[in-house]
């Protein structure tokens, strides 16, 4: 895979842990938008027939998207990482989702959301994400999710 500058572990803003970890690096965080890349590796949980599946594109897009909403769990009011934060997460509503081609072994993708809408309480947050995928240029899924948040 290519060396970045300036990236963002995505470990700082999600829970997730090898082997469900879908994203690799976060390139660019705001508000409002991210962008994610991953590399498909053979010994991925949602890889077969030297493809990653649609259930994987699918977990990639909803990990790329917390990201955005993650920074609210995940950060103090300096932008410094919390360290004992603990929250859940899943996709409560996938409202469309195309699937234009499978991205195979070896090669990276890059994922890019834009929050749509978000509602935000005490200690969790639903919101709508649209967000497709790339290799290279060429788009291979777009998808627009629900996803829950919560602090534990």
């Amino acid at each position: 895979m290519q060396t970045y500058e300036n990236t963002i572990e995505i470990q700082n803003f999600l829970p997730h842990r090898a082997p469900m970890l879908m994203v690799d690096l976060i390139l660019e965080l705001n508000e409002q938008n991210v962008k994610t890349i991953f590399e498909i590796k053979s010994d991925n949980l949602f890889v077969g027939d030297n493809h990653f599946a649609e259930t994987g594109l699918i977990e990639n897009a909803a990990q790329t998207c917390s990201a955005i909403v993650g920074q609210t769990f995940f950060l103090d009011e300096n932008n410094d990482v919390k360290d004992d934060v603990e929250v859940i997460g899943f996709i409560s509503g996938i409202k469309k989702i195309t699937i234009h081609k499978l991205p195979k072994v070896g090669e990276v993708i890059r994922t890019e959301a834009t929050l749509s809408s978000r509602f935000d309480s005490d200690n969790y947050c639903i919101c709508t994400m649209e967000c497709k995928t790339f290799v290279e240029e060429e788009i291979l899924f777009e998808t627009e999710i629900n996803l829950f948040i919560q602090e534990k």
